[in-house]
């Protein structure tokens, strides 16, 4: 029998919930190993598929665009069908795409494809977040839960490196899409015999212009930041940005006019879960934006191969899956709003380790600097997702959850345009051509450093040599810019965490209920 948030539904057998958790896990994964493995598959996109500057980044950043757009309208689907309908649907259709994004014949196609995952993908996050608050009505249990979901994304992002760098080592890049389809098989074997369904028994109507609102708010602003970012179309940049603050203004007025709205913006006046969202949100940022970076310095600038790097940067990536765990412990000994501070203090140190030793000779320094950022991002993120669930009533757990992700996702899109945007700038702006190139070769090897490498191939021994020389340099150029980006950013975002959640809760008590 389909169960509904209008009243606490029943306590399923606790072997039944963690198994129910378990196959929640799987989209969790593939979601967070989809990200990092596309990012070490950028080399060999370069070289097959020959994407201008803005293609790449487009292929990187068009999914979480889609997917943060449809975040809140998914949710509020969920909410009206039933969130288990909605995720095993997002699931067999992520599955079928991905796939097809296998066997892209173009750089055009590989983005299409990327932005249809990213339709299916906005079924996956918020089902599997929602229904983890549903399932599990003990606060005690609900934080385990939620520290094994955000100890997931970590997971995935450790075991994308090392799927990914064995698949790029032996198979074509179109393999590490195809790893979606074996990693959905148990949620859509298990999911419809464990998973209990859930759906709001009194949703409101659809509205479809608050759900382009909805994606016009944020598709136009990321677009604009993304100009900004690479110092081009100036007008063009502020015009995308002006409409997307303008949508979203219009978004929230209609929000608050509706008797049920698509999106409880009024969520937004409890500190604790605005608190919550931001460092969610920041806390991607710095993730996302280092591993853009990280992934490319580590093979086309130190010349490692996919597995090599994808080894390197497991000891990070599995930090960050420790403190997450960890948090969920430390969280009845400590203040949450201590533990989010000390958190993005660690973001903050990690980029400041970069502005030191980017330009060191070994790598091994850059992976220190990444180990403190996951040690940051672990403790962070479980906490936010937790603190912005329990700052809601169970039947607003579907818009908490979609919300939540939002952030996440707008971080993560964030992440790559704004940090990966001025690396490229950068990368473009300081490259220094050996003489004698061609035009069409020196278009391709200005465009990203990838195609440099590709470029340098074709090329005389002296030439080659010069080439690669000055990309690195270029490269690692930008690394000063986004790093001090990164380090400021973490800087303010813990000023502010602490003084929105001052006067929160501080502790747990023994019964799981927090302390006033």
């Amino acid at each position: 029998m389909t169960q509904t948030t209008s009243a606490r539904p029943t306590t399923p057998a606790s072997t039944r919930r963690w198994l129910a958790l378990a196959v929640l896990m799987f989209p969790v994964l593939l979601i967070s190993v989809d990200n990092t493995v596309l990012s070490f598959a950028v080399p060999a996109l370069s070289k097959a598929l020959a994407p201008t500057s803005d293609q790449l980044l487009w292929m990187i950043d068009v999914y979480p665009l889609v997917l943060a757009g449809l975040l809140v309208p998914m949710g509020s689907l969920g909410d009206r069908i039933g969130r288990k309908r909605l995720l095993l649907v997002g699931s067999a259709g992520f599955g079928v795409v991905s796939a097809l994004a296998a066997f892209s014949p173009s750089a055009e196609w590989l983005i299409a494809a990327r932005a249809l995952l990213g339709f299916f993908g906005s079924m996956l996050m918020p089902a599997t977040l929602s229904l983890i608050r549903s399932i599990f009505t003990d606060q005690d249990e609900r934080r385990r839960a939620i520290a094994i979901w955000a100890a997931g994304f970590a997971g995935g992002a450790a075991l994308g490196p090392i799927l990914g760098g064995w698949l790029l080592e032996h198979f074509a890049w179109g393999s590490v899409f195809l790893l979606a389809v074996p990693m959905l098989l148990p949620i859509l074997l298990a999911g419809p015999f464990l998973i209990p369904e859930f759906k709001d028994p009194q949703p409101g109507p659809v509205d479809p212009l608050s759900i382009a609102l909805a994606i016009l708010a944020l598709a136009p602003l990321v677009f604009g930041i993304k100009l900004a970012a690479k110092g081009a179309d100036p007008v063009v940049a502020a015009a995308a940005v002006a409409i997307g603050l303008a949508s979203g203004w219009l978004f929230v007025r209609r929000q608050l006019r509706r008797p049920i709205p698509m999106l409880d913006v009024r969520l937004f006046r409890n500190p604790t879960f605005s608190g919550a969202l931001a460092v969610n949100l920041l806390s991607i940022f710095s993730m996302v934006g280092f591993i853009y970076f990280l992934t490319q310095h580590l093979q086309l600038v130190a010349g490692l191969s996919p597995m090599q790097a994808g080894v390197l940067m497991v000891p990070g990536l599995a930090l960050s899956i420790v403190s997450g765990l960890g948090a969920a412990w430390l969280a009845r000994h400590v203040a949450v709003s201590t533990l989010m501070v000390f958190g993005l203090g660690l973001n903050a140190v990690a980029y400041g380790l970069v502005l030191l030793v980017a330009q060191a000779d070994s790598v091994l320094p850059l992976m220190g600097a990444f180990a403190v950022l996951g040690l940051g991002v672990g403790l962070s993120e479980t906490l936010s997702n937790d603190l912005a669930l329990s700052a809601v009533p169970p039947a607003k757990a579907g818009a908490a959850s979609a919300i939540s992700e939002t952030a996440y996702e707008t971080g993560t899109v964030l992440g790559t345009a704004v940090l990966g945007g001025l690396l490229n700038a950068a990368y473009t702006r300081n490259l220094r051509l050996p003489d004698g190139l061609g035009g069409a070769d020196a278009a391709a090897a200005s465009q990203t450093l990838g195609g440099a490498h590709d470029v340098a191939a074709r090329l005389p021994s002296d030439q080659a040599a010069a080439l690669l020389e000055s990309a690195a340099h270029a490269f690692d150029s930008g690394v000063a810019v986004t790093a001090s980006i990164g380090m400021a950013t973490a800087v303010v975002a813990a000023v502010v965490i602490h003084r929105a959640l001052r006067r929160q809760p501080v502790a747990v008590a023994p019964t799981g209920e927090p302390h006033a």
